[in-house]
């Protein structure tokens, strides 16, 4: 199992330079690809929303200004893109046969952002999204929930600053649920190569499955002696628990199973966590579902 191309959609450069350093940082690691991906507007889309009651004309100005807008804003992005990709010293260019170095491109694509988004993570080995706290973006929260409902790949969501280290060491949120799995098979490449694992586990976080335990016996099946720890939540919030469990160990990546939206009832028991932590995350959670 090994990785070899990424996914980056940016949308502005308020949140996109930390994921862009995560990204360049993951393709070292790797020495794989990572595709920065840029959606723009098509002007034409804003016609239905606009209604019925404006002129002609008046569509037109709101057309020409969204592509005003879209271009400045991929001008902007892609200049940061050669700014970032020059500092970090990684090759500009299409990704080739037995190439084992790390390299990077930028895409722009024309249409609707959570749909082109969603097609573009099928193929790639994990997608990494902007944290949407980084200049508030909500384009960024908007690409994270399309990667993970409707890509069927992993997401990695990305620290608001610049992080120092990825997958050094590593913790797994484990509750049991085919969430966690999923989280933890995304993660095995990078539990194979790290410095520390460790498994955390609570009481008011598990649900049906296995346990802790079982989780550390598998990892070891792969060559990897995993740390497990029980924790607590702090003021009744579970989230903060993990969080701060996470940071006693000195994670620098975290895999969590994301919440589904198809019962109301587990997003009630699970979507707090995922919620927390992703409004509080200040290191790389690798999520799958």
């Amino acid at each position: 199992m090994s990785v070899r191309k990424f996914l980056l959609p940016v949308s502005s450069s308020a949140s996109a330079e930390a994921a862009l350093h995560a990204g360049l940082m993951l393709a070292k690691m790797w020495n794989a690809h990572l595709q920065v991906l840029h959606i723009r507007a098509d002007s034409r889309d804003i016609v239905p929303i606009a209604g019925e009651g404006l002129s002609g004309a008046m569509i037109e100005e709101m057309m020409s200004a969204t592509e005003r807008e879209s271009g400045s804003r991929a001008l902007s992005l892609r200049e940061l893109f050669y700014a970032v990709t020059e500092e970090q010293v990684v090759a500009v260019g299409d990704a080739l046969p037995g190439r084992n170095e790390p390299s990077a491109s930028f895409t722009t694509l024309t249409g609707r952002e959570d749909q082109l988004i969603a097609h573009q993570a099928r193929l790639s080995d994990l997608t990494i999204v902007p944290h949407p706290q980084a200049g508030e973006d909500v384009a960024a929260a908007d690409a994270l929930h399309a990667v993970m409902f409707d890509s069927g790949r992993p997401v990695l969501l990305a620290p608001v600053v610049p992080p120092e280290s990825i997958g050094k060491r590593v913790v797994i949120a484990w509750n049991g649920t085919a969430f966690a799995a999923s989280a933890l098979a995304s993660a095995m490449p990078f539990v194979r190569q790290a410095e520390a694992v460790c498994i955390l586990h609570s009481p008011d976080y598990f649900r049906p499955g296995p346990s802790a335990a079982e989780v550390a016996e598998y990892i070891l099946h792969h060559g990897v002696a995993a740390e497990v720890r029980e924790f607590f939540p702090r003021n009744r919030v579970v989230g903060a628990g993990l969080m701060a469990a996470a940071a006693d160990f000195g994670a620098d990546l975290m895999a969590l199973g994301a919440y589904s939206t198809a019962s109301r009832l587990r997003q009630l028991i699970l979507g707090g966590v995922t919620r927390y932590v992703l409004e509080n995350a200040t290191l790389p959670v690798l999520m799958n579902r």
